[in-house]
């Protein structure tokens, strides 16, 4: 099997346990800590897989709820698998979907067994369980592939978050059983909301199956920053320090930055790319929400200290201009240029934790974003 983690560097002060790492899988060398974009259809919206590879990317995100319901795991397979079929070849990650059976909750029903729901798409009714789950992502051939988990809301109550975490873990020892490929790993994931006693009941119970990496689900789904930190301060250090560690569906800058403190290696969120096509564009001192009329007639790059594309080649007024107009070369170089932003994120923290920089790196990231990001 071609799949290896080895951590290289690891800090061990109370405030910082930030690592790094080398995780190889059989299409690519990984370093870690490292952002994973979200590509659910089998593509990251408005870039070509070239572009995706030129900013830097080693690894993406597919999702198998989705690709399950369109265009069908079973057409990607003979079309040579999820690789072939997207023209990317290098490592991709595909997500069970038990995060869309808890985001598209009103047309679903959780039992035992597993979720019957309608399709989003066309109303038809469909069914996954464990070995559905396994089957859908054997098939599509990922690197690496997720349990089917159940993902309690926010806020939920102690016995709702108890049944899930259990039912979780139930479903986790089920995939286990079901999972055979010889190009593909299966990591766990632990669940139990923001009770704390029941994650770190769910992350024993799951270190004892011995998966290959585990991740963290169930956060980012509302609560406060401030009690998803204070779950992984009380997790994280619970996991084997030999596995990866990967905190699902987070993706704000500051929040990546805590996460890596806390000794997680990957990540992963829409919110990049989203908040790209959308207007809302990173930049060294904040957020820019590039349809402000004061921008109207800036002449300035979206970001003096960028060397994207988007920066290199266009100002603000443009930019502007193009999300005003509809244009779809707006969301495009937004994309571009929030994508760039993350992996030149990726790339300072990671040079931070090797030479021992990290908390110096986290100041002065809050000092211009975070406090700078209402002035601009």
């Amino acid at each position: 099997m071609s799949f290896n983690f080895k951590v290289i560097k690891e800090n061990r002060d109370v405030n910082n346990k930030a690592r790094l790492g080398i995780l190889e899988t059989a299409h690519g060398i990984i370093e870690t800590p490292v952002f994973m974009p979200v590509g659910t259809q089998a593509t990251v919206k408005g870039l070509l897989p070239k572009e995706i590879d030129d900013l830097g990317f080693s690894i993406i995100l597919a999702n198998a709820y989705h690709l399950f319901l369109r265009p069908g795991h079973q057409l990607i397979l003979k079309n040579g698998g999820l690789h072939k079929f997207m023209g990317w070849n290098k490592s991709i990650l595909t997500d069970s979907g038990g995060f869309q059976v808890f985001s598209l909750g009103k047309i679903n029903k959780i039992g035992e067994e597993g979720v019957t729901f309608q399709s989003y798409l066309d109303g038809s009714r469909h069914f996954i369980n464990p070995e559905k789950a396994m089957e859908i992502q054997m098939a599509l051939g990922s690197d690496i592939a997720m349990v089917f988990d159940q993902c309690s809301p926010y806020p939920a109550s102690r016995f709702e978050t108890q049944s899930a975490a259990d039912r979780t873990y139930r479903w986790a020892k089920e995939c286990q059983d079901y999972h055979r490929h010889p190009e593909q790993v299966l990591f766990g994931i632990i669940q139990g909301g923001l009770f704390a006693d029941i994650r770190k009941e769910n992350a024993l119970k799951m270190i004892e199956l011995k998966f290959p990496g585990y991740a963290i689900g169930g956060l980012s789904v509302g609560e406060p920053k401030s009690l998803m930190y204070e779950i992984l301060d009380s997790i994280v250090p619970l996991l084997p320090a030999e596995k990866p560690r990967y905190l699902m569906g987070v993706g704000a800058p500051e929040s990546i930055l805590e996460g890596v403190s806390r000794g997680v290696d990957m990540f992963d969120c829409v919110l990049p790319t989203r908040n790209g096509r959308n207007g809302c564009l990173f930049t060294h001192n904040g957020k820019i929400s590039i349809t402000n009329s004061k921008y109207r007639t800036d002449l300035q790059p979206l970001d003096s200290d960028c060397q994207c594309y988007t920066c290199q080649n266009f100002t603000r007024a443009y930019l502007r201009h193009l999300f005003l107009a509809k244009e779809m070369l707006g969301p495009i170089l937004g994309t571009i240029h929030n994508l760039y932003f993350m992996n030149r994120l990726m790339k300072r923290i990671r040079r931070a934790i090797s030479e021992d920089n990290l908390e110096a790196l986290k100041k002065d990231f809050y000092n211009k974003y975070k406090n700078q990001e209402k002035k601009i």
